[in-house]
């Protein structure tokens, strides 16, 4: 079978750089790699691949292609597969891990530590006006007894033997490319380079002990339920110099007797007597700032909601705050003393017995809408 011209396999022009050659064989890899790919001939096209690749990645060999075509490759013999250097591509496509330098430097570079996380509950007050709290924080901290060595006091670690000091071995695969070698962390020292043949009795040789710690933290005024509070670098400790992660505190808000919040404005339903309605009345209302006065005019209805401006929740991010919202209910009384009875039969003389029926009904008004 005659074999295909290896920029057409690649699918890149002859003036292809050698970044355009590397990133056409990663997505043709991924494509056909026998591993994930479904297509019955995806063996075949992967070494078709991987032998043009081969030989056009390779200055000489390409010069000899371009020059004389298949026959000149033929002339230096088939590609040799295992010295083809295709480990940063195939690393990131199919997860090898851990080929050569550039995955030992990540392995070896500064990590940063876990992030943590943890509740606290606030009153309704607490959180509109902003409070200090105590909040406890259990992590890793370095050893006190062996100082983060991880060995007894008195003892020290040694070089790791199988790995000698390097944290990492070499292992060999056979794969469709021929021999490739993974690097992998050391099992012996898991990595550290060192072995500690007498471990520290209090942190068991992690050179860390679980510990909890106290700290002061100021809730902003305005915070409300599932709001989470950033402590920066309060985590765990981040690894090989890396800095620690952040301590995350989600607030939880107990809901109040009274005062209901809407956004950053306070609800509160309240309930005045019949007279006060009909009559209007100055009246004392809570708000989280004490007392206030409210005018309630004459006539006022069953659900009017009166305004108090400034009265409610700070804002959590910038200046202001929100309103308190008073809605009103009217209390019917269930039972009358022979007085007050009298005095509403006066009153129910003096009123219009018949009732009076809306001029246009919900239902009218609906037939309108809708042209019935």
């Amino acid at each position: 079978m005659e074999k295909r011209d290896y920029y057409e396999v690649l699918g890149v022009p002859r003036s292809a750089s050698n970044d355009d050659l590397k990133n056409a064989f990663r997505n043709l890899a991924r494509k056909y790699h026998p591993d994930v790919s479904d297509n019955p001939d995806a063996e075949e096209k992967f070494k078709e691949i991987n032998e043009a690749y081969a030989v056009l990645s390779d200055a000489d060999k390409r010069a000899a292609y371009d020059r004389y075509g298949h026959a000149g490759v033929s002339s230096q013999g088939m590609p040799d597969f295992n010295n083809i250097d295709l480990s940063d591509i195939l690393e990131g496509i199919f997860g090898f891990g851990g080929f050569g330098g550039a995955s030992r430097r990540s392995r070896n570079a500064p990590r940063r530590g876990a992030d943590l996380s943890g509740r606290i509950t606030l009153t309704f007050e607490e959180a509109a006006f902003g409070v200090e709290k105590e909040v406890e924080i259990t992590r890793d901290e370095t050893c006190e007894t062996c100082h983060g060595s991880g060995a007894k006091p008195g003892t020290s670690a040694h070089t790791c033997p199988q790995c000698n000091g390097q944290g990492e071995v070499r292992q060999v695969h056979q794969t469709l490319l021929g021999s490739m070698v993974q690097v992998v962390t050391c099992p012996r020292c898991n990595g550290r380079g060192e072995v500690i043949e007498t471990p520290c009795p209090t942190c068991n040789g992690r050179g860390l002990e679980r510990k909890t710690i106290t700290k002061q933290v100021s809730i902003p005024a305005g915070v409300s339920s599932g709001v989470q509070i950033r402590l920066a670098g309060e985590g765990q400790p981040g690894t090989q110099g890396g800095p620690n992660g952040n301590f995350y505190l989600e607030v939880d808000v107990r809901k109040h007797d009274f005062f209901r919040r809407q956004g950053d404005d306070v609800l509160l339903d309240l309930d005045i007597n019949i007279t006060q309605a009909v009559l209007g009345d100055e009246i004392k209302v809570p708000t989280l700032e004490g007392e206030a006065d409210l005018r309630i005019p004459p006539g006022t209805q069953p659900g009017k909601v009166f305004r108090l401006r400034d009265r409610g929740i700070p804002h959590l991010r910038g200046s202001g705050k929100g309103d308190q919202l008073v809605t009103v209910s009217v209390q019917i009384p269930t039972r009358l003393t022979d007085e007050q009875r009298e005095h509403f039969e006066k009153l129910a003389g003096t009123m219009d017995p018949d009732i009076k029926i809306q001029e246009q009904s919900f239902f009218d008004k609906l037939r309108e809408v809708f042209g019935g």
